[in-house]
């Protein structure tokens, strides 16, 4: 109550209630309009909360509980019961920090991600249509205000997170086709029988979608798609690594190596024995990944499918089940 009273006496008391029952007012309207009343959040067999968690989860390959804790500002203990929860169902898995072995690292199962994807999909939507029913100023002048409201209540600056990884919406495909024709005419020369490739791929993958087996990642930044990825099956046993790509601006974050870490754990899950890819001599950054990932050189050869003599390469990674 002290600080309510310093808070009251440093400003003119009418006013100040005047601006306590003006937040509270949009409280109220917000959390009304963004759905956190309801039984499950958006629907979904979840809370508030461990929709929360889940989020906090997604957005990176490996947590700890004292990170996801400090980062929702929720009691410990709290968590623990969620987290146990998750971890009964098969949404989440532990294991051993190498660093700490007191350290527990949290990260979600390929179910978790499932449960997370249409969650992430559904909140996406719902903001959009509360958006899209104003104008472009309008829009502009609620997400200013929102930044305001954001710089003036937090006690520090929120940490930001680079990127995030997410299933692909509608259009992203499309994305991944224009953007490797662009990128590699632009970077190496490659003409346009690469995108034409490019898009047999994709409309393959979008035709025989196996959700069991097959993954896409779109990694996105400031609300920009800036990488992507594609796991695809070839056989009961081995599985394809596809169409890495991270846009220049976005190099150097270290999201090429995620989106590859994403798609390994995942063939993991998926019960495959082997990873396979092919890449080519010229593309030394992605080489670099798949190596650090413990990927090897297993065959070379030469083509010019693409306009131009290359030196192609096939990469293989045996995934040994515990």
């Amino acid at each position: 109550m002290s600080q309510i009273r310093l808070a009251m006496a440093a400003t003119s008391t009418t006013g100040f209630e005047s601006r306590v029952g003006a937040v509270r007012r949009f409280n109220r309207l917000y959390t009304r309009r963004i759905g956190v009343l309801e039984d499950g959040f958006l629907g979904s067999p979840y809370s508030l909360t461990q929709a929360r968690v889940l989020y906090e989860l997604a957005q990176r390959p490996t947590s700890t509980a004292t990170e996801v804790a400090a980062d929702l500002g929720v009691d410990h203990g709290y968590l623990s019961r969620i987290l146990r929860g998750f971890i009964e169902r098969g949404l989440v898995v532990k294991t051993a920090s190498p660093d700490d072995r007191r350290q527990s690292l949290l990260s979600l199962t390929a179910k978790g991600r499932m449960a997370f994807a249409p969650l992430d999909e559904y909140s996406q939507n719902e903001v959009a249509v509360m958006l899209g029913a104003l104008s472009i100023a309008d829009q502009e002048r609620v997400v200013a205000a929102m930044r305001t409201i954001e710089g003036s209540l937090c006690e520090a600056p929120t940490p930001q997170i680079p990127y995030l990884l997410r299933t692909p919406r509608p259009g992203d495909m499309g994305w991944i086709v224009s953007r490797h024709g662009a990128l590699y005419r632009e970077e190496y020369g490659w003409d346009e029988r690469l995108e034409a490739l490019i898009a047999e791929i994709v409309a393959s993958f979008v035709r025989n979608h196996d959700r069991e087996r097959e993954r896409c990642w779109i990694a996105e930044r400031a609300g920009e798609n800036v990488g992507s990825v594609l796991l695809v099956r070839e056989t009961d046993e081995v599985a394809r690594l596809r169409l890495l790509l991270v846009e220049p601006r976005a190099r150097g974050l270290g999201i090429g190596a995620r989106l590859v870490e994403e798609a390994v754990r995942f063939a993991r899950e998926a019960r495959y024995r082997k990873l396979t890819l092919w890449t080519h001599t010229v593309l030394t950054a992605a080489r670099r990944v798949y190596e650090r990932a413990g990927f090897k050189l297993t065959q070379q050869w030469t083509h010019d499918m693409f306009g131009k003599q290359l030196s192609a390469e096939t990469w293989d990674l045996e995934l040994h089940q515990q």
